[in-house]
């Protein structure tokens, strides 16, 4: 999504004109998924991908030795981007050698003067993420071709709607999953046992009896217009329907 934030786009945000992106400019594509202050010599456990790390200087875990470390920590955990604080106080300037290894392993690196507060900066780009995440996702909804797949973008992905039906069919989504193919069958050929067991290749009463397995178990009527809707409904949102369901009458 190119609206998402991506690295090389922190120095014009607003206020980080400061920043600079000094090397991994191949890198700088990468989309920023958070901010993180690493306060330990390694960071490795505490991040997820994608942050972007920001360096505090030379301190009680940070040497320069440890710089070249964090680097090829960084490359190898795929983070965002490795931002290095530098002042007279700690690192006045970065190796040449830091900035070759990071064009190396196109891993962005950047340099922050210590006079830009962590505050700052983190509070303008933990919103801009956001920002920029809220403008992707009303893209992607209007991309949508259908109402069900605007429903599905809405509530999230097949976890997340497992959770949003779980007070209807929690007991019971393992057998959601399992008749899948049955049931989507059945759907698209309006309620036909017939046709949905030729379609499915098997024979009329193996499919009669996965549906009255499937009716017996999670307690829905068939003959009740509120739990074949139901039932609808969570199927389609766990699964993808492979063709758009001719409902049709229901026996």
């Amino acid at each position: 999504m190119s609206s998402l934030l991506r690295t090389l786009d922190v120095p014009a945000l607003p206020g980080l004109g400061a920043i600079q992106l000094r090397a991994g400019h191949a890198g700088a594509q990468r989309i920023v998924r958070w901010p993180y202050v690493a306060e330990n010599r390694s960071f490795t456990p505490w991040i997820k991908g994608g942050e972007l790390v920001f360096i505090t200087g030379i301190g009680r875990h940070h040497s320069v030795d440890n710089l070249f470390e964090l680097l090829y920590e960084g490359a190898t955990a795929k983070v965002a981007g490795l931002v290095i604080l530098t002042g007279d106080a700690y690192i006045g300037r970065l190796p040449a050698a830091l900035l070759r290894l990071a064009d190396q392993h196109q891993l962005p690196l950047l340099e922050q003067p210590y006079s830009l507060p962590m505050v700052t900066v983190t509070e303008v780009i933990g919103r801009a993420i956001v920002q920029r995440e809220q403008l992707a996702w009303r893209e992607t909804e209007a991309r949508a071709s259908s109402l069900l797949e605007k429903l599905q973008l809405r509530i999230g992905d097949v976890e997340a709607r497992a959770e949003f039906i779980a007070p209807w069919f929690a007991e019971h989504q393992t057998l959601l999953q399992q008749l899948a193919p049955t049931i989507d069958a059945w759907l698209r050929h309006g309620g036909n046992v017939s046709a949905a067991a030729a379609a499915l290749g098997s024979h009329r009463n193996s499919v009669r009896n996965r549906l009255d397995r499937l009716f017996r178990v999670t307690g829905l009527n068939p003959a009740n217009p509120t739990d074949i809707y139901n039932l609808i409904l969570a199927h389609v949102l766990l699964h993808e329907p492979i063709t758009t369901p001719d409902f049709g009458d229901f026996p």
